[in-house]
This record gives structure tokens, sequence and C-alpha cells, in this order.
């Protein structure tokens, strides 16, 4: 997950704005109300304490009751909840309802879409278990306390981080990125998206691979939705590169969130969890490999749907989650993003991709293949007038290129820190 790039901002002539700033983390300062402007210093003991109420109290709110639970070699607890219980009918707005009849066809396709009784190969860890969950649930990555206790803020749990009063320019944002990017009137968008397992160096840094759907002003109308895979020990305690996504309706400062860390995303399959470790994963110099994601949307009911893998539908962003997504998507993009949290002084060592530069090539460095974009006519297109970025090229590059096996691709990624980037 990934807070929108400001450097397409300054790129686009639009002033950037301060709703994409990381704070700096301090972890027992800000994360429980009775602790806001208050000039006493509680023990840490103390503060301890507090902050586990806090996250027990969430908990209740976030982890539903399953039906059966399942035990991940990875050490996650995949839980099986009734479909009409999931997260997402928390939401006001979708209080009662059930999810809508999935569309028959997808974008670009002459097959119908797999309602979940095909036999594609899954890449997550918890399928090596050998089970899987009832028909009428849904498989939910089970969030633990110290999932929460690790959050830099348990009020904002799951959410991206505002960082307000700073500098507005990119660099000072934090947030670093190598992408390929198209503006336009699009539907959805499509690719495969080399996996790899990233060295990430800070336990408030991530990485991430993703696609960004997105429509508004890059002010406070901005509406995104994104997926792809993300390593970040902040959010799930390890370094495995996990399925993601993400969305926000107001440039991410009160809606939206990672998964189903919030109400709103409608999960429709068992047999994918969001949140889940993807295994197997690349390697330098030998075996690659990537998974397809597709985010477009349905003309009948105008929700956003989620396919992972050639085929198979996850769930959708319903329609009224949003406001300028309502309609269409302004732009789309396809990339990488690291945060670094090194202010002052270095530079961070958190890899982006496979951690080695585009100009490495296949089975070196991480890739992008398959670009498409939806449409208004529901069919997949090449992407035209694409156009590259990278906001730190001596540390994260960005390199795009076209044939016939693989469509319009890209290269991307680096190592951060090195003799050109210090």
């Amino acid at each position: 997950m990934s807070v929108i790039f400001l450097f397409l901002v300054l790129f686009l002539c639009s002033p950037p704005p301060s709703y994409c700033r990381l704070p700096h983390h301090h972890p027992h300062h800000h994360d429980h109300p009775r602790l806001l402007n208050q000039t006493t210093i509680f023990p840490e003991k103390e503060t301890n304490k507090l902050r586990a109420a806090a996250a027990r109290s969430l908990l209740r709110k976030l982890n539903k009751p399953p039906l059966h639970t399942i035990q991940s070699p990875d050490g996650d607890l995949i839980d099986c909840i009734p479909t009409h219980l999931q997260p997402a009918y928390d939401h006001p707005d979708l209080k009662g309802q059930k999810p809508v009849d999935l569309p028959e066809w997808r974008p670009g396709a002459n097959e119908s879409v797999d309602h979940g009784a095909g036999t594609e190969e899954l890449f997550q860890m918890w399928h090596e278990s050998g089970e899987s969950c009832p028909e009428g649930t849904v498989p939910i990555r089970r969030t633990k306390e110290e999932d929460i206790m690790r959050a830099s803020s348990i009020r904002r749990f799951g959410r991206k981080k505002v960082w307000r009063n700073v500098r507005r320019d990119s660099t000072g944002s934090g947030h670093e990125h190598a992408v390929v990017f198209v503006n336009g009137e699009f539907y959805g968008a499509k690719a495969s998206i080399n996996v790899w397992s990233p060295r990430v160096t800070d336990e408030y840094e991530f990485s991430l691979s993703q696609l960004w759907v997105i429509s508004g002003s890059f002010g406070n109308d901005l509406n995104t939705i994104e997926a792809g895979w993300q390593v970040s020990p902040e959010l799930y305690g390890d370094n495995y590169p996990r399925f993601f996504t993400y969305w926000t309706t107001d440039a991410y400062q009160a809606t939206g969130c990672y998964n189903l860390l919030c109400s709103g995303f409608v999960q429709t399959s068992s047999r994918i969890a969001i949140g889940a470790a993807i295994s197997p994963r690349s390697s330098y110099g030998s075996r690659q490999f990537d998974i397809s994601v597709m985010v477009w949307k349905d003309p009948k009911h105008g929700h956003w749907w989620l396919q992972f893998g050639s085929r198979m539908l996850v769930g959708y962003w319903p329609a009224v989650l949003f406001s300028e997504l309502r309609r269409k998507a302004n732009m789309v993009q396809f990339g990488g993003e690291i945060v670094n949290t090194r202010s002052r002084g270095y530079h961070t060592s958190t890899e982006m991709g496979s951690g080695h530069f585009a100009g490495e090539g296949f089975g070196k460095a991480s890739y992008f293949r398959n670009l498409e974009v939806v449409d208004w006519d529901n069919n997949l297109v090449p992407p035209t007038n694409l156009r590259m970025l990278a906001d730190h090229p001596n540390c994260y590059d960005v390199r795009q290129g076209r044939n016939n096996g693989w469509g319009t691709y890209f290269y991307y990624g680096g190592p951060g820190r090195n003799v050109r980037c210090p």
C-alpha cells in the first residue's frame, strides 16, 4: 500500500498537497485520545496498558466470528467468515446488503470469469496447508494484538499516515517512486507484476509494487484504488511480499484503508485472502514469478471489481464509496514505491522491486508486463502516451519497452543507498 506520488503532482503543474506526508514515528505520543494535548507524561508501563486496551477494543471490531480457521505456514491465521458478516457490511451505506451478482464478462475477454470453482494455480502461502474455506465464507487474515501494537498510531491503524506542515515538495514526503503513468479517461487497468522479497530496513518503511486507478484533482477529492504486492514489517510483522489493496476517497485523510481493515470492500472469493503472503517468489538469476492483477468498473452496477490471476474475481469496491471514481478514472499508474524515513543524513537501504536497477533486465530487475487499460467500451487496450518518472533515479529507476510477447512492459527498482545514492 502507498501514498500517491507527489512528484506526479509537480510534473502536472499543480503544487503538491501536504496530505501525503509521513510523520516521524513516536509510538507513545499520539496513539490514544486521552494522551492528546496533555503535558503530563505517563510512565511507559501505563502508556502500554492504554495502548493494549485500545488495541483489544479495535480487535473486537475487526475480527468477526469464524466458521473455520486455517493455520498458515507463515504464522498467519486465516479465518473463514460467513459472507454476510464480513467487515464490508459495517459500512453505514452497506448495512443489510448482500453481494451483488457477479459480472458475467470481464473486459477484453470472450470467456466468462471464474466464479470460484476454477483450477487456476494459487500463489498464497496459506494454501500450502491443504485446507480451504467452506462455501458461503470468505478467507480473512486475522488481525492480532501485536499487529496493532506495532502501529505508530492505533487510531489510524490500517490507514496511510498523513504528514502536514512540512515542505511542500516530493523530497520532503519520504515516498519515492519509479513508475509509468497515463492520463485520459479509463475504466480499469491490468498488469502482470513480478513478485520479489525486497529488503526493508526500518519497521516504519515499506516497499511495494502496484497499479493505481486514480480520479480527482489531487486535492481533498482525490480518489484511488490500489492493488499489488507489498512488504511492510509494520503492518504484517514480517518481510514476506503480500497481496494487498488500498482505497481512499478523500486523499487518504479519513476514508479507506489497507485490505479489509475497515468497512468498504466486499469480498466474494473463498480462495484469495487479501493481505496473505505470496508464494513462491522470484530469485536473482533464477526462476521468475508474477501475479496478474486487474481492476475494472462494471458498467451495469458501477462497482469497481478486483481480479487476481487470469480469471478469478476477489470482490469489489461499491460505487457508493466514491465521489470522483463513481464516474471514471482520469489517471492510471503502474510501478514501485518505497518509504524513506531517513529525513537527515544517508538514504535508506530499503530495496524497491528486486533491489536491482532496471538496466539489469530479466531475471535480475523487477518488471511489469502486459500493461493494459480498460476503455469506455469495456475493452482492454494497450496504454498510449505512457510517461515514465523516477523520483530519485540514482536510487531507483525505470525503463520502458514493448515486444510481441510482453506487450507494453517496463523494468524498475533499485537498492536505495549506494555510491550514487548516498
